[in-house]
């Protein structure tokens, strides 16, 4: 990737990284607000912890087995009619899921929502790149991270006051209006961007064969698996064992996404300086807020401050790992290379989730963070001793 300068963005520039942001933002707080209403969509249709969090695995592993398919289809569009596409589907699987009578119903509108997800976040941080010009792509990435991360400040805790105050369906309709407003919105300010070279499978063998491609969806399997087996299990986990009312436990979601922001901004001022250091950090802070998690349970003040290590790390591993994967792939190759990064990203979370389900079920809640942890600490030694060296000599190249 070329050096990057200061330069402000134009108004032509912020516009649609102003949709693609607030888009992602709905993308992620869609994908997320099961975590804070488990308890309530539970109650709805008379299911466990386990079976009811199985909307999230099965959510994510649906995700992980689109996003590549869907993605090698997508390419043959411009991303302008792509981008409305996907927020065209987004909006209809959540109409779907506000008007679900029944568990399954509800799990096959959360398959819709996936088609839309699959596609959204392989072209989320190429389009913002190129939205941006290049030269701005830390800034353009840490964007659509911050969309993400106020997912959990704002979108996420407020989901959950919605729900709590009328109901989980009012959630998913809530989003299905806004995601309506951000299509009409991007339909009037999203430039024309040519689509990339069509990607075929044939090319598949040369993402495949990048040594520095391959470590990163290495980690990112087992880090997403890690950090899902406790984060899906949050709010129950909270409440249970913690033995918090629903103001705080509301509380730490919002703390969680704040320190998301602040994870961000930390990312996109120092990170090009110190890119190695940082691909590090990000594992090793959800790696050590998991160990933390259980004994931070006899504190608010613990339970937050543990809240706020998460959070920086996990927004930070999205900027680090989405801004390498730009800078280690080739321009024909970024949107898919992002597929399958995303793709590999929700087969974490459908596996962690249901991991977290089955400690739940077949031993204590109070012990998804220590099942997180070990798998976390997988990623992190992968990460160091494999991951790190194939960077370094990819880089001196």
């Amino acid at each position: 990737m070329s050096q990057f300068v200061d330069k402000k963005l134009s108004l032509s520039e912020w516009l649609p990284l102003i949709g693609i942001t607030i888009s992602a933002f709905v993308f992620n707080t869609s994908e997320f607000m099961p975590v804070g209403l488990l308890t309530d969509i539970g109650a709805t249709f008379s299911t466990t912890e386990g079976e009811t969090g199985l909307i999230i695995s099965v959510y994510a592993w649906a995700v992980m087995v689109l996003s590549l398919p869907l993605m090698i289809l997508g390419s043959r569009l411009a991303f302008r009619p792509l981008m409305l596409l996907v927020l065209g589907v987004f909006c209809a699987g959540q109409v779907l899921s506000a008007l679900a009578v029944s568990y399954g119903m509800l799990m096959c509108a959360r398959l819709v929502v996936a088609c839309a997800h699959s596609v959204f976040w392989a072209i989320a941080a190429p389009v913002a790149v190129k939205v941006a010009d290049e030269r701005h792509a830390p800034m353009a990435v840490s964007a659509v991270v911050t969309g993400s991360a106020l997912a959990m400040i704002v979108g996420l805790p407020l989901g959950r006051v919605v729900g709590l105050a009328l109901g989980w369906r009012q959630t998913f309709a809530c989003v299905g209006v806004v995601s309506a407003a951000v299509l009409v919105y991007l339909a009037f300010v999203f430039p024309k961007i040519p689509p990339a070279k069509p990607f075929t499978l044939k090319q598949l063998p040369g993402i495949l064969h990048n040594k520095v491609l391959v470590g990163i969806f290495v980690v990112t399997a087992l880090y997403a698996m890690g950090y899902y087996t406790g984060y899906s299990y949050i709010e129950p986990f909270l409440l249970q064992v913690g033995g918090m009312d629903e103001v705080v436990v509301t509380l730490a979601l919002v703390a969680f996404g704040i320190a998301g922001i602040v994870g961000s901004m930390i990312c996109s001022r120092f990170y090009r300086g110190h890119r190695r250091a940082f691909a590090v950090a990000v594992v090793a802070g959800v790696a050590l807020a998991l160990v933390l998690l259980r004994v931070s349970a006899v504190s608010v003040a613990l339970v937050f401050t543990v809240c706020a290590l998460w959070g920086i790390a996990g927004s930070g591993y999205s900027i680090v790992y989405q801004a390498e994967i730009i800078e280690f792939s080739s321009e024909g190759e970024q949107t898919v290379a992002m597929a399958i990064f995303s793709g590999i990203f929700n087969l974490g979370i459908g596996t962690g989730s249901f991991i977290g389900g089955g400690v739940c079920t077949y031993a204590s809640i109070a012990d998804v963070g220590f099942a997180g942890a070990a798998i976390a600490l997988i990623a992190l030694l992968y990460c160091v001793f494999v991951l790190v060296k194939r960077m370094k000599a990819q880089s001196d190249c």
